[in-house]
């Protein structure tokens, strides 16, 4: 099994025992080294606001989960510093949405990615930039 494969294994098996992403229903789509794809179901029962648009907070804890799987794609554990999020526009199909994290500077304490949310009509909903504090290393931990 090449490195990559035991980090995508390590990750799915932390990851499908985390509350939130539990409750949120978010599910990973996809991990490649320095990148990741996550998808969340659209259930108007707690993923849309008054409006019935959804939620900014439901699409911003999907863009932190995306970030924090981009990290740890690449063995390292870390923690968001600081995540900034513009919302362009919602969804036209109100059926899924998608993130996708990238790294874009991969230091020794600090992380530096970048997030598109897109729904399954390919509409633009929010571009975001993180930095994330590396914490630990994956690859040591016993998953």
């Amino acid at each position: 099994m090449t490195k990559i494969e035991e980090r995508e294994k390590a990750i799915r098996k932390i990851w499908a025992a985390n509350a939130l992403m539990q409750v949120l229903k978010l599910e990973i789509e996809e991990i490649r080294e320095g990148k990741a794809t996550l998808s969340m179901p659209i259930d108007f029962e707690i993923h849309t606001n008054h409006w019935l648009g959804v939620h900014g907070g439901a699409l911003a804890t999907l863009a932190d989960s995306a970030c924090g799987i981009a990290c740890a794609s690449v063995g390292k554990i870390a923690q968001t510093l600081n995540m900034n999020i513009n919302y362009i526009s919602n969804t036209r199909s109100m059926n899924r949405v998608f993130a996708t994290a990238e790294i874009v500077h991969d230091g020794q304490s600090t992380i530096n990615l970048r997030v598109k949310i897109n729904d399954d009509v390919d509409t633009l909903m929010c571009d975001a930039s993180a930095v994330y504090f590396v914490s630990g290393n994956l690859d040591d931990m016993k998953v």
